[in-house]
């Protein structure tokens, strides 16, 4: 008896390889969605469980959830997306000259 394992893939017809390999992608992607939700449960946990402490921190909370919004069918009429992107954009700006006024 050998310790080395045998490679049945090399036996199988190409039709049954592709399917092999089909369904061992399918159930990563599987895994893969479930890990993703919980760390999203995890991440929204630690959100939810204190109250911001400074602007900069509601503000990460309101990119998230802007984020999650337009990622929804609502979040995908244009008119949105360009609203989502501006209050993003000016999340970034006001935290910038925030963060400079403080190192002055």
């Amino acid at each position: 008896m050998t310790d080395r394992p045998i490679p049945l893939d090399e036996h199988r017809g190409m039709a049954a390889q592709k399917a092999t390999e089909l369904r061992r992608e399918l159930a990563q992607v599987a895994a893969d969605q479930e890990a993703l939700r919980a760390r999203q449960q995890e991440l929204e946990a630690q959100l939810i469980a204190a109250p911001a402490a400074s602007w900069a921190e509601a503000a990460e909370k309101a990119r998230y959830l802007l984020k999650l919004f337009a990622a929804t069918s609502s979040g995908q009429d244009p008119r949105r997306q360009t609203l989502v992107a501006s209050v993003l954009e000016d999340f970034a700006r006001l935290s910038d000259a925030d963060a400079a006024g403080r190192h002055k």
